[in-house]
């Protein structure tokens, strides 16, 4: 079974499997009632009014289907859209997806109100290939066939499509209609030659920007006995095979949620009516569903691959307002994307808070719903009242953000996201990006599979899913050395931050992955030295002399003896038979070492007995919420309330806990006082 094709798909779905070929779909539009159901059937001898209402009213209502084989090997697929005022939203479904325009225009009536709006539509939606066609032309007189064309034509200017061939036809005599054939043979093997599309497939070589995950718009869901449920659609991008698991989106749960999608998996697949085990980006596809209800499906749904799924509710997009429109903030639209409509309303984010009839400008558009898009995909607006359409253009950002839309560094953001390549935007936005760009949410957001990433520039620093640019990389390293060494003037007796404390006071919004990735390769190139969780500056951590390293050797078993309680310096001294400020002298620089801890001004703890008292604080904060109070401690370790303070308080000021009210709460990002893995 074909897509819109009937019960008679049942058997056709067990069918032996076509080999692959090239398709080009070719979308019908005009005005209601100007031939373009009776055109498709007079070229491919099939009727794409399916259901009886539309054959009892005699117009089309929903989408409908057909299929034309062409010389050189190619299929020609035929989506025929209704062109009442009242289906527009319906036509931009079908046109959503089309790789070749044929506009109608009767010749008894000549352009009509449904002629401009589905003009405006295959305009907005950047369509540069196609045609148009006096259809009905035995109804006309010559003179007056000719007097349409001119009109046809002047339509045409000033739109994508203008310069395009008008041609006469009479689907009823058959006048013309090898022409339009010649035509459409001739636009499909030239769409073949240069069909980029090619690299979709598994076996074929991936672009150099990256190669795109499957997608397909549902436009139509049904069941078929012995079938089960099965959803149709143009497939938007990748390719798609028997038994690959998809995501069926968007579904309750709300923007962003696991919940908002459905996992499901392809039994069986038709493309251009024939059975298939493959099916790729530009072909009319229907994929049988295995486990799947038929109420869980719905035009306007995404069937995709599970790493690009995601649904929205703010989109940044670049537009372009239709003749005679103009737009404002806070205007409430209606947003076409693939085969759904969602309500919205407009932010514009270039200057100005209004664009002029025929303009350009970057928005955000502020969806009142669930929806799906992805980089680069056609997005289309109409009015409040879905009467009339107002611009088109592409989604830049799928993933907008809420605050900070119309910053310098947002617009930058968005110029990058504006080149013609993935490789290219990832390098633009490495190169204005100053925490960093998430490679995961790149990646999805371009509808990209996982498996096939852009290219990053040389230099910049990467980890698995984030990369940061070079100047960045650059400008965090400094501000990471100037902050350990601004630490080391202010702390002097201490070893040095850990890593997270060191985050917060230089870098805190660089995410944590690439603050790691690039405190080791400072650490590798000598610039920091990293001691257990501590991270200082090689002067700070300076070697010991050797009258040091005896006094350090004499004072380690009786640190070691202290307990909880810690050890004094001068109880240090005379235990050790040394002078009171050698020792003293000797205890900092171990300390700047990292090989003691000073709690309070001359009371030592070794690293082991540090260890074991943090662990208990985290025992503590672990049974109580994250939190840790005096008494808390203090009965956990059996200390003094006062030593037990010094403690907590110390453990603040390190960066393993953080003073809230009255308690201590444990930071779960730090790994002071851990055992280091192996």
């Amino acid at each position: 079974m074909g897509p819109g094709h009937g019960a008679r798909g049942a058997l056709a779905f067990a069918a032996r499997p076509a080999p692959w070929i090239f398709i080009m779909i070719i979308g019908t539009a005009g005005h209601i009632d100007h031939g373009k159901t009776t055109l498709v059937r007079a070229l491919t001898g099939t009727d794409t009014d399916r259901l009886p209402e539309e054959k009892k009213r005699g117009i089309s209502i929903e989408l409908g289907y057909a299929f034309l084989d062409a010389p050189g090997g190619a299929r020609l697929g035929f989506v025929d859209v209704p062109g009442h005022e009242r289906l527009v939203h319906t036509m931009i479904a079908g046109a959503s997806g089309i790789d070749f325009a044929l506009l109608l225009v009767a010749a008894d009536d000549g352009p009509m109100p449904q002629t401009l709006e589905h003009l405006a539509v295959l305009s907005l939606l950047g369509m540069t290939r196609g045609a148009a066609v006096v259809t009905k032309t035995d109804r006309a007189t010559p003179a007056r066939v000719a007097e349409v064309r001119q009109q046809v034509q002047a339509l045409l200017q000033g739109t994508p499509l203008a310069g395009a061939p008008v041609l006469p036809v009479s689907a009823a005599t058959g006048e013309g209609l090898e022409a339009l054939r010649a035509l459409l043979f001739e636009a499909a093997e030239a769409e073949q030659k240069g069909d980029e599309r090619l690299f979709d497939l598994e076996d074929g070589p991936a672009p150099p920007g990256g190669q795109p995950a499957f997608r397909l718009a549902v436009d139509r869901g049904f069941t078929l006995e012995g079938t089960g449920t099965v959803v149709t659609g143009a497939v938007h991008a990748g390719h798609v095979a028997v038994g690959d698991a998809l995501a069926l989106q968007p579904g309750p749960g709300g923007p962003m949620r696991d919940a908002g999608r459905q996992a499901v998996r392809v039994r069986s697949l038709h493309a251009q009516n024939r059975p298939v085990q493959t099916a790729r980006a530009g072909q009319r596809c229907a994929v049988a569903l295995a486990g799947v209800p038929r109420d869980a499906v719905a035009r306007g749904q995404w069937l995709t691959a599970p790493e690009v799924a995601l649904t929205t509710r703010r989109m940044d997009c670049q537009l372009t307002l239709w003749r005679g429109e103009s737009l404002r903030s806070g205007a409430r639209v209606q947003v076409h994307l693939g085969a759904a409509s969602v309500p919205a309303s407009v932010a514009v984010l270039d200057a100005g808070e209004a664009i002029a009839p025929g303009g350009s400008a970057r928005v955000q558009l502020v969806l009142h719903g669930d929806a799906c898009a992805w980089h680069g995909d056609r997005v289309l607006l109409r009015d409040s009242a879905a009467s009339r359409v107002i611009a088109g253009g592409r989604v830049l950002d799928p993933l907008a953000p809420t605050r900070y839309r119309r910053t310098p560094q947002r617009l930058a953001e968005l110029d990058a996201l504006a080149r013609p390549t993935a490789a290219q935007r990832l390098a633009a936005l490495l190169a204005v990006a100053p925490h960093g760009v998430d490679l995961a949410r790149f990646m999805r957001a371009q509808g990209l599979r996982a498996d096939a990433p852009p290219p990053l520039p040389d230099a910049v620093l990467a980890t698995a899913d984030w990369a940061l640019g070079v100047a960045q990389a650059e400008a965090h390293e400094a501000a990471a050395l100037a902050a350990l060494a601004r630490f080391h003037e202010s702390q002097p007796d201490e070893a040095g931050p850990d890593a997270a404390r060191l985050r917060r006071l230089a870098a805190p919004r660089l995410p944590a992955p690439l603050w790691q990735a690039m405190l080791a390769r400072l650490a590798a190139r000598g610039a920091l030295v990293q001691r257990g969780a501590v991270l200082h500056l090689p002067a700070h951590g300076a070697q010991l002399s050797a009258t040091e390293s005896r006094i350090a050797q004499k004072v380690a078993p009786h640190l070691a003896d202290a307990g909880f309680e810690g050890a004094w310096a001068r109880d240090l001294a005379r235990d050790a038979g040394e002078s009171e400020p050698l020792v003293r002298a000797t205890l900092a620089r171990l300390a700047r070492r990292g090989e003691l801890h000073q709690t309070v001004k001359d009371l030592y703890y070794p690293p082991a007995t540090m260890q074991r008292l943090a662990a208990i604080a985290r025992e503590v904060a672990a049974a109580h919420g994250g939190d840790v109070l005096a008494a808390q401690f203090r009965d956990a370790t059996g200390l003094g309330r006062k030593r037990a303070i010094q403690l907590l308080e110390y453990f603040d000021r390190v960066g393993l806990t953080r003073r809230v009210g009255d308690a201590h709460r444990l930071r779960p990002d730090s790994a002071l006082f851990q055992e280091p893995q192996p």
